[in-house]
């Protein structure tokens, strides 16, 4: 099977596809874009989320062929030119809300969809924004004080 779409702006094009292959195992494996992570793999954890065409998803539900003509971006597209970071970025490594670095991209993805929608969010919102997400290395503050400092940001 051959799949046809746009991931981080640019038309992607990838053949020998089997039925079961994850829009997540295509990301990692097949395009070389690792900062998706596979944790989970039953969408519990967030660490694979990317956005479907302008929807956050956990990759590692999304077969495959539902891609096809539809538009990807992962962490790595949000941050725009080449080497630089995106403000939310930036706000994770200046709050330390980066440790083993493993929930980081999923984390990431998610404050910029709640910033999308919400630019002024209180702790609450934040917190059900990111409740998808989970991380085994923090007590979350940190990621909290990094969604914080990103909203004065972005």
């Amino acid at each position: 099977m051959r799949l046809a779409c746009r991931v981080n702006g640019e038309a992607r094009e990838v053949d020998g596809l089997w039925e079961g292959e994850s829009l997540l195992w295509v990301l990692r494996e097949r395009l070389q874009l690792p900062g998706s992570k596979n944790a989970c793999e039953q969408g519990e954890c967030g660490s694979c989320s990317v956005y479907l065409d302008g929807v956050l998803v956990c990759s590692c539900l999304v077969a495959a062929g539902q891609v096809e003509g539809r538009d990807v971006v992962t962490v790595e597209g949000l941050a725009g030119e080449e080497d630089a970071l995106h403000p939310i970025q930036e706000a994770f490594l200046e709050a330390g809300a980066v440790q083993c670095g493993f929930c980081t991209p999923g984390l990431i993805v998610a404050t910029h969809d709640l910033l999308a929608r919400n630019a002024t969010p209180d702790d609450a919102e934040i917190r059900e924004a990111l409740a998808g997400n989970l991380c085994r290395c923090t007590g979350y503050e940190k990621i909290l004080d990094a969604v914080r400092l990103a909203a004065t940001r972005a």
